[in-house]
């Protein structure tokens, strides 16, 4: 999953961002408001963890963007404005959670867990051949025989799975796994997908990661 971090104070920005990487999410970084309500519309966010007190257009203004194009993105305001009228103002303009300033990471991450088991339905079992991933227990198995994955390789393979039967290019991929600020000439994307051939496909038939030529890759059990 991806998550939208809106925050001006580096610091905390990083800390949400190591943390919440940590836990396996994608996460992308804005520290103004400016762009945020346009990027949120486009990019295929599941939730959005959004401060109040920003450059460019306050988190209200944010919030009102996000809200007139994507009304059920899950928001999450986390602001150092912590009173019980700043909380009713930002939940009556349409924010699904408020947290205020300081916060603890762990008691972040469940909200965020919260709004999104609220959110839109998504399969919590997904399944391709003998391929299962538990996305509620962040278990892997292959023919019973269960697959121990980095942080990292388990978001590419949930991408995977989640678009099984389906070419991915490597510019999706990096968009949806990584960050906006991922360099592009890096050959990561191809070190992780050996990583994942070298797990969930040898010693199993069929090879289920497969190249397309020019495009990228697919998930798939039938021959690409």
């Amino acid at each position: 999953m991806r998550i939208l971090v809106v925050e001006d104070e580096r610091k905390v920005a990083d800390f949400i961002r190591r943390g919440l990487e940590e836990e396996g999410y994608g996460v992308d970084v804005l520290p103004d408001g400016q762009d945020a309500g346009g990027q949120a519309a486009v990019v295929d966010y599941d939730a959005v963890v959004l401060d109040l007190m920003l450059p460019g257009r306050s988190g209200l203004q944010v919030l009102r963007d996000i809200r007139a194009r994507k009304p059920r993105l899950p928001v999450l305001i986390l602001s150092a404005r912590d009173s019980h009228e700043d909380r009713v103002v930002g939940l009556d303009s349409g924010a699904d959670d408020y947290m205020g300033k300081p916060f603890a990471l762990a008691e972040l991450s469940a909200r965020l867990r919260a709004l999104l088991r609220r959110g839109e339905p998504r399969e919590t079992t997904l399944r391709l051949a003998d391929l299962q991933m538990d996305t509620t227990r962040r278990v892997v198995t292959r023919a019973g025989r269960t697959i121990d994955l980095t942080q990292k390789e388990y978001a590419l393979l949930e991408f995977l799975m989640r678009h099984s039967n389906r070419p991915v290019t490597r510019t999706l991929i990096v968009e949806h796994v990584w960050d906006i600020h991922f360099e592009s000439i890096s050959n990561v994307v191809e070190v992780h997908i050996n990583a994942l051939r070298n797990k969930i496909d040898k010693g199993f038939s069929p090879a289920l990661i497969h190249t397309i030529r020019g495009v990228g890759y697919m998930l798939t059990d039938t021959t690409a």
